[in-house]
């Protein structure tokens, strides 16, 4: 087979090949002699930019015709015609082979080689294929039928002048999506919120070392009173013990794990309770309020406005999403407190928690504020 280029006196040969098949694929399935003669006297067939091409096969037939466009661009296009009478045959990937030879071997060194087709022209998609073209783009209704009056689907199929040259198919990566730069975990370790805030007539603060002779003496006087509810309250307090409590709650704030909180008188400096938020869920951003006061301060209001000053601190400087009490039903100063600050009682775990003080099974009440 060879390329035989066309010339300007063969167009009436032109003519008759354009108008005696029939082409499914193209613009016009059956073109008129009108357009044709246009079309030439334009230089669609022959131009700076233009070349056409017979297609011969070993016995001298013209089987086919191919028009080379955008010459005189990096990257030229073409449009490749086979006759009825000889589809079928194997013409359409010898065709595309001898195109490809004929662009990359010109001297202006073309890039690449384009060609275009409707979407369910498979004979043609299956020659680009053996021919060692790749599909590079599947553009959805972009090729218009007149004989239709219907938008199809197109593909494009290109080859690069380096896989021409080193006799390769190099396919294309499809999975290519822009993908945003995925932010980095969240790590509370390294969340900022302030350690020490006031309500009116307290200081609330992150725990310190320092703090355990003031905590042992308020458990040491409050012993009767936190007995039934808190299970570090069983037994005599020691100095010691609490010492290290306290530095490993401090290492918990710290580390975010646990925000214990102690309170204080804002004029005395006295030790008044402890309080903090606990069970905490970052990802939710959930968290339970515990609290207990030294009985010398109790029925002074301290743990009411400690708690509406934590929760607030919760809800506004770390963006909580909900904030639990829970207590024993039997708990009723601590219940109290809940029900006065507006947390809903959302239901009773029935028989959830073992009394430290008795032994016995007992119920939990659930009370929650949520963001609105």
């Amino acid at each position: 087979m060879k390329l035989t280029e066309w010339t300007m006196e063969e167009h009436e040969k032109l003519i008759e090949f354009m108008t005696t098949n029939s082409w499914p694929y193209h613009g016009h399935e059956h073109p008129v002699r009108a357009l044709i003669e246009k079309t030439i006297v334009e230089g669609g067939y022959k131009s700076d930019q233009v070349k056409t091409f017979w297609i011969e096969n070993d016995e001298g037939e013209q089987v086919g015709l191919v028009k080379i466009f955008d010459l005189q661009d990096e990257i030229p296009l073409f449009d490749l015609r086979i006759a009825d009478s000889y589809r079928g045959q194997g013409y359409g990937p010898k065709a595309l082979r001898m195109i490809a030879d004929f662009v990359f071997s010109l001297p202006e060194k073309k890039i690449r080689l384009e060609g275009h087709t409707r979407h369910d022209n498979f004979a043609m998609r299956k020659a680009f294929e053996r021919t060692g073209f790749v599909k590079e783009a599947h553009l959805r209704q972009a090729w218009f039928s007149p004989k239709q009056n219907r938008y199809h689907d197109a593909v494009t199929y290109g080859m690069t002048r380096e896989d021409w040259q080193a006799g390769v198919t190099t396919p294309v990566m499809w999975d290519d999506a822009v993908q945003a730069k995925a932010e980095p975990p969240f790590n509370p370790v390294l969340l900022e919120f302030p350690e020490v805030f006031e309500s009116e007539r307290l200081l609330i603060r992150a725990p310190k070392k320092e703090d355990a002779i003031l905590s042992y003496e308020a458990v040491r006087h409050s012993l009767e009173a936190l007995r039934p509810w808190m299970p570090f309250a069983q037994n005599e307090p020691d100095l010691a013990v609490m010492t290290a409590n306290l530095i490993e709650a401090a290492a918990d704030f710290e580390l975010r794990k646990d925000l214990r909180l102690h309170f204080f008188d804002k004029n005395s400096g006295q030790f008044i309770g402890s309080s903090g938020l606990h069970r905490i869920d970052w990802e939710v951003r959930k968290f339970e309020i515990g609290y207990w006061v030294d009985s010398r301060f109790e029925g002074q209001g301290y743990v009411t406005e400690a708690v509406e000053r934590i929760t607030r601190f919760a809800f506004e400087e770390l963006q909580a999403n909900r904030v639990e009490i829970r207590c024993d039903p039997d708990n009723v100063r601590s219940r109290a407190v809940a029900e006065r600050l507006g947390f809903d009682l959302e239901g009773i775990l029935r028989k959830d928690s073992l009394s430290r003080h008795d032994g016995k099974i007992r119920d939990t009440c659930v009370y929650a504020k949520v963001r609105a």
